[in-house]
């Protein structure tokens, strides 16, 4: 049992003992009421603030919201104590990701201190040609994300530098973002070693293999026709010799500023071995962060010195160690001389991941209270009575999955509910649970990440540096999928049925 299901079931029990009011006996209208307030503050804090509603607006929109549904909840009786319980138990679904989040921002200002990214960058600049970019981008993702089974960490390390790389080529950032996602979530969907691959199949008593074997019959064309899409997209992308004089400038400044070599990209290694070898992800990110650290020391005394004590005011020894510090904290600080090469790999640090933990929180304190309300369980009621056969139940599915993203704000939770609520509406019917798992993964996997306020969509943006309305329209994969779940529903392809049990 993972520790989202073993939270989820300390929910149930809790749940069982303090039953939330009947779904039957709430007004739809007043079900909605909250989901309306939240996607107009929504719409207003993005015009209003543009970029810079993730900072504060958005987070406040979320918890005015869930005080719009505390208040319905304790108008129609329910203790005030066990709505704000809800809500607790609810930001605690979500304390692993914000470790996490903040882990990586540690991580990458160590890694980028140790020279890793910048190495990265600099070897992405000499292999990788403008017309074949945003294809390379994703291949690229979905391999390592296939190996090592973890979209988060493809993003952080591979993801991070194809991003640097696009913004020196003169690429569009969100587009190569949009790559670098849908590549991570091929292998969040599909390899072995993945949380969701696992999580899915058990959640409605399907075999593993059953369950990877199924996918790939949605999950294919759907990669294809990404890929088709991104080659479209980067046809005829050629190096101008303006850009080819920036690259050789840029790849001079790394060399000038770091030193580059076998030991920069250890950490790297050894963070992907760790991965590959199914380790937990918090202590395998605090190890990359420490190997970072390391690295620094060993093969960039001299920068980390410097950027620890810039004014030669503290010995070598606490000059080195203030360095390391303020790189995990607060990130780094590059000082190449160029100011784009100086901004693109001035990053890291946790302090740069606390607008996104704060964003996390607010969302769970407002799927929390939406569950326990039962204005949740009101809504899917309602969208399971328009379920006539097979194509409209698994549209219902995949729209469910994707609200589970949109109000509880965690993958997570897109798959265990669902699965949780249609999984006897599947065997009524005759159809074999595999439809069912498969269906959670086309949408719940796959649209966690286009959303600002989700624990994936918050950690994506944070950590490529691009908001997630900007790199939304271009992750062709995530989008691509939940539509050809559809598809196969409606048109009754590679849909399996229940074989009855032979007689005793």
């Amino acid at each position: 049992m993972t520790e989202h299901e073993g939270s989820n079931a300390v929910a149930e029990t809790r749940d069982s003992t303090h039953p939330e009011p009947a779904a039957g006996n709430l007004s739809l209208w007043l079900a909605l009421l909250p989901l309306g307030c939240l996607v107009l503050m929504l719409g207003l804090a993005v015009a209003l603030f543009g970029d810079d509603a993730s900072g504060g607006p958005s987070q406040l929109a979320l918890i005015f919201a869930a005080a719009i549904t505390v208040l319905i909840g304790v108008l129609r009786g329910q203790p005030y104590e066990e709505l704000e319980d809800a809500i607790i138990d609810s930001i605690k679904l979500a304390f692993k990701a914000c470790l996490i989040l903040l882990m990586v921002g540690s991580m990458i200002g160590s890694w980028m201190l140790a020279g890793t990214a910048p190495a990265v960058i600099h070897l992405g600049l000499g292999v990788l040609d403008p017309g074949w970019f945003y294809p390379a981008t994703l291949i690229l993702c979905a391999c390592v994300s296939a190996a090592i089974g973890s979209s988060w960490t493809t993003a952080a390390t591979v993801g991070l530098a194809l991003v640097g790389v696009s913004h020196i080529l003169g690429l569009a950032p969100e587009i190569t973002a949009g790559a670098v996602i849908s590549g991570a979530y091929f292998g969040d969907k599909m390899s072995p070693l993945s949380d969701s691959t696992n999580l899915a199949p058990a959640m409605v008593n399907v075999e593993l293999f059953t369950h990877i074997r199924h996918m790939l019959w949605t999950t294919t064309p759907s990669f294809l026709i990404a890929l088709v899409l991104f080659t479209w997209i980067g046809w005829g992308q050629t190096e101008s010799m303006q850009t080819i004089a920036d690259v050789n400038t840029t790849r001079t400044l790394i060399e000038q500023s770091f030193t580059l070599g076998i030991p920069a990209f250890l950490p790297l290694v050894l963070l992907l071995t760790l991965a590959w070898r199914k380790w937990p992800a918090l202590p395998t990110i605090t190890i990359g962060t420490l190997a970072g650290c390391l690295i620094a020391v060993v093969a960039q005394g001299s920068v980390t010195r410097d950027f620890g004590d810039p004014g030669g005011e503290l010995g070598s020894v606490l000059a080195t160690f203030r360095g390391l510090w303020l790189a995990m904290t607060d990130g780094f600080q590059a000082s190449t001389g160029n100011a784009a090469l100086d901004d693109l790999l001035s990053r890291g640090g946790m302090s740069s991941m606390l607008n996104t933990v704060w964003l996390i929180i607010a969302a769970m304190c407002f799927g929390g209270v939406m569950e326990k309300t039962g204005l949740l369980a009101r809504i899917v009621t309602t969208a399971l009575k328009s379920v006539h056969g097979t194509g409209s139940l698994i549209l219902v599915t995949v729209l469910t999955a994707i609200g589970m993203n949109i109000i509880a704000a965690d993958q997570y939770i897109s798959i265990v509910l669902p699965g949780r609520m249609y999984q006897l509406e599947f065997k009524r019917r005759g159809l074999a649970p595999e439809n069912l798992s498969r269906t959670l993964e086309d949408a719940g996997t796959m649209t966690s990440a286009l959303v600002p306020w989700n624990t994936c969509g918050a950690f994506m943006a944070a950590t490529l540096g691009v908001a997630t309305f900007a790199y939304a329209p271009y992750a062709f994969f995530n989008l691509i999928s939940p539509l050809m779940a559809v598809t196969y529903g409606f048109l009754n392809i590679r849909i399996v049925k229940l074989v009855p049990a032979p007689d005793a």
